[in-house]
């Protein structure tokens, strides 16, 4: 197999191995496992996807000072995926949302990381055998959208979605994906950070930033917005699910198949990203990032009124704004953040991004989202209407701040210079 055909299979498989479980994961805690030391089930469902956003704020940069310094980069990819996949596999014994939780952080913990991991041993690899890394990596990166498109499916189609077995089939798939980590060519540690104080090896020394008012309003509304990011991870599945204990939709396409009507979100988003181009070109770093806030609340919107009957097209609408809502702004603003700082700490102003969105964004959106289904949440019946009208509002009022608060002059040609 030539080089990039081995990257495209560790790409696929590198988020194959995540669409096994983190949508289904939601629905699977809610029909299993109760409410328990006087919180509800949604609570216990946020807080364990926010998990994910305490693993991210340190496990990120502490295996990548490893791979930079004392062992060979795609080693500690597959030995990441390999522990990974061990520590997914207790989800199997987990009898109640507590110990679900601490499954899910640890695995978080060695998973998490390898998203980066994957991007700089796919990096040094494509750099190694004298590829153009940013004309030759984007199609292969796009094979990990489809690899979580199929997972999602197996994981539905087969409905393991319902049971521990969805678990087996992650634990299973992360270990072969570690295994085929060790089959590549070598990164070797290059001891680059020799002359980086711990601060700087962490990235703190990116919170500079903060000084520049437009920076900081930026990083501010990254973190704000991440809050959304997960929510409909967490609860899509429990919310289509849940339909099925009416009769009307008990049976129906969308209750018997959640994971795959979600699916279409993960479809869209491999479209939306085809468009970023021209949209920054005509309309600019500001306005993208409001059309991404502006579909967030169609998303909640939309799920608020849909239903797997008679309203699936209204569920289907909201997949398919998906793809513009989570593209626009996370590319744009990884972008915008790469126009905007200085070279000598690009680097970590693109983790401090990522920290503030899927780190601490991550964090405070599961206990948002728990607390609101918690709170709308009566004789164990959930008021999604209620909750996802809830959580539009919230996104409509981050995009009027957003349009206020934020100051920003376009530049077409700036666009032009880093979009290529």
């Amino acid at each position: 197999m030539n080089i990039k055909n081995r990257l495209v299979l560790m790409n696929f498989l590198q988020f194959f191995v995540w669409g096994a479980w983190l949508i289904s994961l939601g629905g699977y805690m809610g029909q299993t496992f109760g409410p328990i030391e006087g919180s509800s089930i949604g609570l216990s469902i946020g807080r364990t996807y926010g998990s994910m956003g305490w693993a991210s704020l340190f496990m990120p940069a502490l295996l990548g000072i490893i791979a930079d310094k004392y062992l060979s980069a795609q080693k500690v990819l597959g030995l990441s995926h390999v522990i990974a996949g061990i520590a997914i596999f207790f989800a199997t014994k987990a009898t109640n949302s507590t110990e679900m939780y601490w499954v899910i952080f640890m695995t978080s913990c060695f998973y998490m990381p390898t998203i980066a991991l994957n991007n700089s041993v796919s990096y040094a690899i494509l750099n190694k055998f004298e590829f153009d890394v940013q004309k030759t990596f984007t199609p292969i990166r796009v094979w990990g959208t489809v690899g979580f498109i199929i997972a999602m499916w197996i994981t539905d189609l087969t409905d393991w979605k319902s049971g521990t077995t969805q678990f087996v089939f992650a634990s299973v798939a992360m270990i072969i994906t570690g295994l085929l980590s060790f089959t590549l060519p070598d990164v070797p540690a290059e001891n680059k950070n020799d002359n980086q104080t711990l601060s700087s090896k962490f990235g703190l020394d990116s919170f500079v930033l903060f000084k520049q008012k437009k920076m900081a309003i930026f990083f501010v509304f990254a973190m704000l917005l991440g809050a959304a990011l997960q929510i409909t991870n967490m609860f899509g599945d429990t919310f289509i699910r849940d339909f099925g204990s009416d009769p009307a939709y008990k049976g129906t396409f969308g209750v018997e198949h959640s994971v795959f009507i979600i699916s279409l979100s993960q479809i869209s988003e491999t479209l939306f990203i085809l468009t970023i181009p021209f949209f920054l070109k005509r309309f600019g770093i500001k306005q993208v990032m409001l059309f991404s806030m502006l579909a967030w609340v169609l998303r909640f919107a939309l799920f608020g009124i849909g239903n797997p009957g008679s309203g699936v097209i209204f569920l289907i609408l909201s997949m398919i704004v998906y793809g513009m809502a989570f593209d626009f702004f996370n590319i744009s603003g990884s972008l915008f953040v790469e126009k905007e700082t200085d070279s000598k700490i690009r680097s970590s102003a693109q983790g401090l991004f990522m920290l503030m969105t899927n780190g601490i964004g991550a964090i405070i959106g599961g206990e948002f989202a728990g607390r609101t289904v918690g709170y709308f949440t009566h004789d164990n019946k959930v008021q999604w209407t209620n909750v996802w009208f809830s959580f539009a509002l919230y996104a409509l009022i981050i995009a009027i701040l957003f349009a206020i608060v934020f100051k920003y002059k376009h530049n077409p040609k700036d666009v032009a210079i880093i979009t290529h």
